[in-house]
C-alpha cells in the first residue's frame, strides 16, 4: 500500500514539481536581493529550447544542462543590463523577456529544424532518468544553507532589505542585485531543461505553459523562504498530478467532465491560493525599489 501510493502519487509529484522548483528558488534568490523577477517563464522557455536542441545534437542531456544554465544566464544578463544599468521598469522589463522568449525559440526551431512546433525527438538513451530529481535536492540543501548560513546569502538578502548597510560596509548592492538576476537565469534555465529532457523528449512551442508564473506564485506563497517556497512548489505540483489523473474519469453523470476544465485545476489553486496568502506576506522592504 505504502509502496503503490509512493510510486503513483509521492514520485510523479516530485517529478512534475521539479521545473517548478528550480525556477521558484531562481526567482526566490533574485526578489530576495530586491530585483523583481516575472522573467521565470521566459527563461525557462529559452532554457528547455536549448537544451533539447543541444542534446539532439549531441546525444548528452548533461550538456543539454548546461546549454540551459548558459542560455538562462546570458538571458538574465539582459534582463540586468536592463533594469540596473538603465533603470527600466522591472515589471515591464520582465514582460520584454518572456515575449522574447516566446517568439525567439520557435524562429530558431524554424531555421534551423524547418518546424515552429517543436524540435526533432531526443534520443531515448539521452533523455535523463533521476538526474534532475539529486540535483534538485542539492539545490534545495544548498538554498538552505547558504540563505541561513553564509556571508553570501546574508549580504544578497541585505540588498533586498537594507541596502544602505551594505553600503556602509562598502559593499556593492548592485553587484549582489546582478548576483540575484545571475542565480533566477540559471536556475529557471535548468528548470526549463528539465521540461524538455525530462518529463518530455523535445521541445514544443510554449511548453512552459505558465509554470514560470506558478513558480513566482511559489515564491510569495513562501515568503521568500526557500523550505516554504519547495513546499509550496510540490503542492502546485500535486494539483498539477490531479488534473492529469482526473482527465477522462466521470466525477459525475454519464460522461467525464470536460478536459479544459480539468486543466485548468492548477492555475486555480494558483489563483484562489495568491488571493489569500498575498496580503500575509511581507516582501522584501525594497524589492522593486531602484538605487
Amino acid at each position: 500500500m505504502i509502496e503503490e501510493f509512493f510510486s503513483n502519487w509521492i514520485l510523479p509529484t516530485v517529478r512534475v514539481s521539479a521545473p517548478l522548483v528550480f525556477a521558484a528558488l531562481g526567482g526566490m534568490w533574485c526578489e530576495r536581493s530586491g530585483v523583481i523577477q516575472i522573467g521565470l517563464e521566459g527563461f525557462m522557455l529559452v532554457g528547455a529550447f536549448f537544451a533539447a536542441v543541444t542534446t539532439h545534437y549531441f546525444s548528452n542531456p548533461y550538456l543539454g544542462l548546461v546549454a540551459a544554465a548558459l542560455s538562462g544566464l546570458a538571458l538574465s544578463w539582459i534582463y540586468g543590463v536592463s533594469v540596473l544599468r538603465f533603470r527600466a521598469n522591472q515589471i515591464v522589463a520582465g514582460t520584454a523577456i518572456n515575449l522574447f522568449a516566446l517568439g525567439v525559440p520557435p524562429f530558431l526551431s524554424k531555421v534551423w529544424f524547418d518546424s515552429t512546433g517543436n524540435t526533432p525527438p531526443i534520443p531515448g538513451e539521452a533523455q535523463f532518468r533521476f538526474t534532475p530529481l539529486v540535483l534538485m535536492g542539492v539545490s534545495i540543501l544548498l538554498s538552505v544553507f547558504v540563505f541561513s548560513s553564509t556571508r553570501f546569502g546574508l549580504r544578497l538578502r541585505f540588498a533586498g532589505e537594507h541596502p544602505e548597510a551594505l553600503k556602509s560596509a562598502g559593499v556593492s548592492v548592485e553587484w549582489k542585485r546582478w548576483q540575484g538576476i545571475a542565480l533566477s537565469g540559471i536556475l529557471a534555465g535548468i528548470g526549463g531543461a528539465t521540461l524538455s529532457t525530462y518529463l518530455s523528449s523535445s521541445f514544443t512551442r510554449n511548453m512552459s505553459a505558465g509554470r514560470g508564473f506558478i513558480a513566482l506564485a511559489a515564491v510569495i506563497l513562501g515568503k521568500w523562504k526557500p523550505v516554504p517556497t519547495v513546499l509550496a512548489c510540490l503542492l502546485f505540483g500535486f494539483t498539477d498530478q490531479v488534473q492529469i489523473r482526473l482527465q477522462g474519469v466521470v466525477l459525475w453523470g454519464e460522461s467525464p467532465v470536460p478536459v479544459q476544465w480539468i486543466q485548468i485545476l492548477p492555475y486555480l489553486i494558483t489563483l484562489l491560493v495568491l488571493t489569500f496568502a498575498v496580503g500575509r506576506s511581507r516582501a522584501p522592504r525594497r524589492l522593486g525599489v531602484v538605487e
